[in-house]
């Protein structure tokens, strides 16, 4: 288990020009929390704004901003139109790759006849990977291939290069991925790298590059295409949304464009492929999260089952909508397929890990002969996220390409986890490797099987040398805005659609709701088109708090329903989603801990940063929401599979959750509230020193909070270190004075903290009881 921290945006005081220009995108509300997300995510210049909110106002880069290399592509593509030769696209087998070779496919088929001069290559996943390789250029060369296009791939295949070169093969490469130190000997190299990270253009992924070579081409022929260049932006935004890159300048532009076409897809289909995807997906192509949910893992389910995905391209192009509907059942089913068996290898790699010292542990790297290659990196995906670990898994079922070799390899995907460059460490140890390619957060590799445990213990000697400990602690989850359940729905759901499409660099708003609770929880399978159960678990529920009358829904992925905490109040962090199947909105539940403000089965207050052991107590008899355990788990999986009910206390309290940051001194005076009214309403005390641990302040702070309750109709009486609350009215403070004296009492106590922090807190409250205030200290 993580330990993972939440972190709490503190609340930024926006401009109210700024909040004025919002207001105008959105009719539905007031505009203050995407003013809010907006202002915090540094789209503060109002040149700038309007061009964010609407792709209308955007002014895109120029194709030919790639400079002399589009120039060189577009005259390379005129000659062989002139002279009648044969082109080949080359693409990649994910959705990137796939949605690239699609565009250059219908693009350049306004140019080229399709299948006579135009035709496409896309490598089997299991028994070619990545890349350019001799064998296919060997069987484009007898084709009759003069002039190969990749898309998403090339830039780093030197000896592809130079083997389709001796063939009298020329390349044109529009790719996205790491430059060479050197300029490959092709035609033109397309690719965005060659700009500062500032560029506009400097994000785009492979499809959209490959969109820029068409765009540019009919600027350069405008008279012949039959069909306008942005019929193909609803592919562009599926590539991009798949492949998770950072969606700013125009990688945001052309996601929003094609958005807008994508939706109209189900209304007037001119792609039925996709339309039929979406309709089994139960999504309407209006939503990033149609692609990133929907789509974009269909389209890459295709490859990691079947290994060949040539026939994605056609799904993605053909007008046969008998064809289609074929094409888009076998997708569907892959992805099914996929689902339950990624589920299956996560529980048996989670199994491994339950025999695994952690604690010795920097960098999981596991094998097994079963595994499938193609979701071992969604898989290590998940590990690596859950462990705090970079994670490799490798399947040792493979055999080498050359059937008459007898070296044996093992062949799997590396996923990396808090900013750790996962890329040089496998390169730490290439002396080991067959093969290994990728970025600082994800890689592919092969190695001979008798390698692996020298391997494993290379690179997490490297990894300790280079990182230590630190770069294994949790991230954390940080969460954008504060919102009660009543401000769930409709209006809110709208407003935080402005900053649309989410994704890397501009990340789905993560809501903090407190003190809610838990209703009507159920866990259910869901089932394929065959109406076979699909190994994949999802607990849906009702979320509550002293805001609302009626729950609002919610769905928990992955998990049951005794994971929920039951008659307990917790905090939660969510996303806000629209469910088109049932019509309705809902959250996403990322994560959920104890409330600040919650009490055991005795109802008396219990401090978050503390664990329970009543193992050797024989006085009390726990509720049902709390297991003892007889012995010390070995592993989270453990308490999981055995102590289910457990986890409702156990796993919500300090040991997974540790004491979290100082709180902005309003959300200080909300937790204050929030007990006045509980202890209000169930007649209960506490002792001061509980309410202390609670909000991290000192008795005379406490006292200023207190003051500022009875202005708000609460009557707080002390009796031997005892609280009582009373509510006596509901009444408005005729001044601020008093809140704003709390305020300052509490920003000028954690700056002291902060500044003196070795002092303990006791003591630190002992000094500051001595400084002359104008109100009696307990």
């Amino acid at each position: 288990m993580n330990d993972t921290r939440w972190q709490i945006i503190t609340p930024s005081e926006i401009p109210s020009w700024f909040l004025e220009t919002v207001k105008r995108y959105a009719p539905h509300s007031d505009g203050k929390y995407a003013a809010q997300l907006l202002w915090h995510r540094g789209i503060q210049d109002p040149l700038q704004l309007p061009g964010f909110l609407d792709p209308d106002v955007y002014q895109p880069s120029s194709p030919f901003a790639f400079g002399q290399e589009m120039k060189w592509a577009i005259q390379r593509l005129q000659q062989a139109r002139e002279k009648g030769e044969k082109i080949t696209i080359w693409g990649d087998f994910d959705a990137d790759g796939i949605t690239a070779t699609s565009v250059l496919w219908d693009g350049l088929g306004e140019f080229f006849p399709q299948y006579l001069q135009l035709d496409y290559y896309i490598p089997n996943r299991f028994t070619e990977s990545h890349g350019l390789n001799c064998s296919g250029i060997d069987y484009l060369a007898n084709e009759g291939t003069s002039l190969i296009i990749s898309c998403d791939t090339g830039s780093t295949n030197l000896t592809e290069i130079d083997y389709a070169h001796q063939l009298g093969i020329d390349i044109i490469i529009t790719d996205h991925h790491t430059l060479p130190e050197d300029r490959p000997p092709v035609i033109a190299i397309i690719n965005p790298r060659y700009f500062a990270e500032s560029h506009p253009l400097y994000h785009l992924s492979g499809v959209a590059v490959a969109y820029k070579l068409i765009e540019a081409l009919y600027q350069s022929l405008p008279d012949i295409p039959q069909n306008p260049v942005e019929n193909l932006l609803d592919l562009v935004a599926i590539g991009l949304i798949a492949d998770l890159v950072q969606l700013s300048g125009d990688c945001r532009f052309l996601a929003q464009k094609g958005i807008q076409i994508l939706q109209q897809q189900l209304k007037n289909p001119s792609r039925p492929g996709v339309a039929r995807l979406l309709e089994l997906c139960q999504r309407n192509g209006d939503r990033p999260t149609d692609i990133s949910f929907g789509l974009g893992p269909r389209i890459n389910a295709v490859s990691r089952i079947h290994g060949d995905a040539k026939f994605c391209v056609e799904l993605l192009t053909s007008r046969d909508k008998k064809r289609c509907e074929k094409l888009a059942l076998e997708t569907e089913l892959a992805n099914t397929r996929r689902k339950s068996l990624q589920k299956d290898i996560m529980a048996q790699v989670q199994k491994k890990l339950s025999q695994l010292d952690l604690s010795t542990t920097s960098v999981i790297v596991l094998e097994d002969p079963q595994w499938q290659s193609g979701v071992l990196g969604l898989v290590a995906g998940q590990i690596a996220q859950e462990y705090s670990r970079p994670t490799i898994l490798l399947t040792t079922g493979n055999e080498d390409d050359n059937a008459n070799s007898t070296l044996k390899l093992a062949r799997g995907s590396a996923r990396s986890v808090n900013s750790i460059d996962l890329y040089q460490l496998v390169a730490s140890q290439s002396h080991l490797l067959h093969r290994f390619g990728g970025h600082p957060l994800a890689a592919g590799l092969s190695l001979a099987v008798e390698n692996i445990s020298l391997f494993r213990e290379g690179i997490n000697q490297q990894f300790r040398q280079q990182h230590g400990d630190l770069a294994l602690k949790g991230a954390g989850i940080e969460a954008d805005l504060i919102v009660t359940v009543a401000e769930l729905g409709k209006a809110l759901f709208w407003e935080l659609k402005l900053l649309e499409p989410y994704g890397m660099g501009n990340p789905i708003p993560k809501l903090l709701l407190q003190n809610c609770w838990f209703e009507n929880t159920w866990h259910n399978n869901p089932k394929d088109l065959r109406g076979k159960t699909i190994q994949y678990i999802k607990t849906t529920f009702s979320l509550w708090d002293d805001s609302v009358n009626e729950g609002f829904p919610g769905v928990w992925w992955g998990h049951y329903k005794d994971e929920l905490p039951q008659n307990t109040r917790c905090d939660v962090i969510v996303e806000l989603d629209f469910n088109v199947y049932q019509k309705q909105y809902e959250v996403r539940l990322i994560a959920v801990r104890p409330s600040h403000v919650y009490t055991d089965f005795q109802n008396n207050f219990i401090p978050s940063d503390i664990l329970l052991d009543w193992r050797n107590n024989t006085d009390i008899n726990p509720s049902e929401t709390i297991r003892i355990l007889k012995k010390c788990p070995n592993t989270w999986n453990e308490i999981q599979q055995e102590y289910r009910r457990a986890i409702a206390l156990s796993e919500k309290l300090a040991l997974a959750y540790p004491s979290p940051e100082p709180l902005p001194p309003v959300l200080i005076w909300e937790k204050l509230v929030g007990m006045a009214k509980y202890l209000s309403r169930t007649g209960e005390t506490v002792t001061i020193k509980q309410i202390q641990n609670q909000l991290n302040l000192s008795r005379y702070c406490l006292k200023l909070g207190f003051n500022v309750l009875s202005e708000f109709g609460f009557n707080c009486h002390l009796d031997q270190e005892m609280i009582h609350i009373n509510r006596m009215s509901n009444i408005s403070p005729q001044s601020n004075t008093k809140f704003n004296q709390f305020l300052e009492a509490i920003e000028e106590e954690q700056f002291i903290h902060q500044y003196f922090s070795r002092i303990p807190l006791p003591t630190l409250q002992t000094i500051l009881e001595q400084i002359p205030i104008n109100f009696e200290i307990f």
